[in-house]
């Protein structure tokens, strides 16, 4: 693909202001918002590109019509958009009309949704879709790269994931700085396989696209390390780019960097909403109740029945431990945004915080659905039924979640659990060991391990991993004082056996400062002077005191 360093500024500007002419002309108005933003953030042109208005015979006859169903768009009356537009032959008009009559199905699909968590909410489909796949179809040889995009979310929506990528693909080959095709195209990537796979047009968006996909499919640090380069060439200042990187810094639990690209989006746009949500969860986690406050209050006073704020007052009440207000705030945001994946799985936590399992449950399933890439809900799915203690349940579940994120501590430790619970220890072993060479800052492996090892009577390995906890209190701290008690028992015993009477007793005093193994401890300690002092007297056996001559 072309890479964006090899790309004049100047040029990748006027492709977006042409892509931002184009779809504003055909009501696309993400694309074309991404677009302007995008261009914005770049160095001004010393002059404006101009670019003729289509000039076949069939535009100059849907002139009247085409604007008329323009206008009528724009005021969301579909119907009468695709109405006014059914005899446009012209590429512009002939995919308003299709548009307009998609847009109508979304529109009466959203209507049908009477409540979220209701069984009649589950079925509802686009009605439009299958008539417009088959007219597509139809007119397959006649369509232009808009149409082909239109063709690929139709497909999509019919669950027909192959040929919706076949359509995309042709529809970034004809037009490829129209940044709504390849973002459904990076929505149907359902993991590293398909993405790899996929045979791009050598163009400088491709790499927006890898960024995007590859954040999607859980790839973040390679995200990551793209978007540094994305900046690096030119695009440090666009708010999209900064946004994604904040969502990788906050997939990578890197709270910190997560939180200072938060912080400098809203200095630059404070009325800006797109993923303050995100922000709110980081603040959540952090326990940060002051700043997850004032940033509650602030996006009520921007808007406060967009679906992001709606997520953010629920992360508010939910921190304050109002969790029925906390539900409602996050149901809301699902009558605004069906498929909102973090909102599904958000309000999944609030119905267990609540004991309504069975709700927890449609919840974090409905969050598989929006989005099967979210790992969040395949583990709070998991969580759930380890508390309705059906394990064979859970296991699946963390195994999905563990697809998405094979090198999650949390996850590897989850699934261990329930091997364990189903006496499959060799398998927790491994899980456990795995979560232990990622990186377990809590201990939480190391010590579980360590406790499979002592059952099976590998001593040896016991101990070494009892001893990184015991001798790290920032680990011990995580733990229960009866863990940490029967630890240091096990290490002085381990360690009076192995002749290491120093270390013994070290650990011998810390496990007598536990109510747990006080009297046990003292028992040892006195074990391991006496062993000290007849190692100490066979030693001088061994080599009596001579005077030198």
């Amino acid at each position: 693909m072309a890479a964006l360093s090899s790309v004049s500024l100047s040029d990748v500007s006027k492709d977006l202001l042409r892509s931002l002419k184009e779809c504003n002309a055909r009501g696309l108005i993400h694309s074309a918002n991404w677009a302007i933003e995008l261009v914005s953030s770049l160095p001004p042109l010393k002059t404006l590109p101009t670019f003729e208005e289509e000039a076949t015979e069939e535009f100059k006859d849907d002139f009247y019509s085409y604007n008329l169903a323009k206008g009528y768009f724009d005021l969301k009356e579909f119907e009468r958009a695709s109405h006014v537009s059914r005899n446009c032959r012209s590429h512009k008009g002939y995919f308003l009309h299709l548009y307009s009559l998609y847009m109508s199905g979304e529109k009466k699909k959203r209507y049908q949704m009477v409540d979220v968590l209701e069984p009649s909410s589950k079925a509802v489909e686009n009605e439009e879709l299958r008539g417009l796949r088959a007219e597509l179809q139809n007119n397959i040889d006649k369509l232009d790269g808009y149409c082909f995009y239109l063709y690929g979310v139709v497909l999509n929506g019919l669950s027909l994931y192959t040929e919706a990528i076949e359509m995309l693909l042709k529809a970034v080959e004809k037009e490829p700085v129209h940044w709504g095709a390849w973002k459904e195209l990076a929505s149907i990537c359902k993991n590293r396989e398909t993405l790899q796979n996929l045979k791009l047009p050598n163009h400088w968006m491709a790499e927006f696209f890898q960024a995007q996909a590859e954040l999607e499919v859980q790839m973040t640090e390679e995200a990551l390390r793209r978007y540094e380069n994305i900046c690096s060439a030119g695009f440090a200042k666009s708010t999209y780019v900064k946004q994604q990187m904040a969502l990788a810094y906050y997939n990578l639990r890197d709270f910190v960097q997560a939180t200072e690209h938060f912080k400098d989006l809203q200095t630059k746009d404070p009325y800006m909403l797109d993923h303050v949500d995100t922000y709110s969860n980081i603040l959540y986690i952090q326990d940060s109740k002051a700043e997850l406050s004032y940033l509650a209050h602030r996006v009520a006073e921007v808007d406060k029945y967009r679906y992001e704020s709606c997520g953010v007052i629920g992360n508010y009440y939910s921190l304050r431990g109002q969790h029925e207000k906390a539900v409602l705030y996050f149901r809301q945001a699902l009558k605004l945004n069906p498929q909102h994946v973090v909102a599904w799985t958000l309000l999944g936590h609030e119905y267990v915080e609540l004991k309504n399992t069975s709700a927890a449950i449609e919840s974090y399933r409905r969050a598989t659905e929006a989005s099967a890439k979210d790992y969040r809900a395949w583990y709070g799915l998991g969580q759930t039924y380890e508390i309705l203690k059906m394990p064979y349940y859970s296991l699946y579940y963390y195994n999905e979640a563990y697809k998405l994120r094979p090198y999650d501590s949390r996850i590897l430790i989850a699934l261990g659990d329930t091997y364990h619970s189903l006496d499959k220890n060799e398998e927790a072993k491994k899980c456990y060991l795995k979560a232990f060479r990622i990186g377990d800052p809590e201990g939480q492996a190391s010590m579980k391990v360590a406790k499979l090892y002592l059952q099976s009577g590998e001593e040896d390995n016991a101990f070494r991993l009892y001893s990184i906890v015991l001798d790290d209190t920032d680990q011990s701290a995580f733990h229960t004082s009866e863990d940490v008690a029967k630890g240091l028992v096990f290490a002085a015993r381990y360690c009076l056996k192995t002749g290491k009477y120093s270390e013994a007793e070290a650990y011998g005093r810390r496990a007598t400062e536990h109510i747990e193994t006080r009297e046990e401890a003292r028992s040892l300690l006195y074990e391991i002077r006496q062993a000290r002092l007849g190692n100490e007297a066979s030693d001088v056996a061994a080599y009596p005191f001579t005077t030198p001559s």
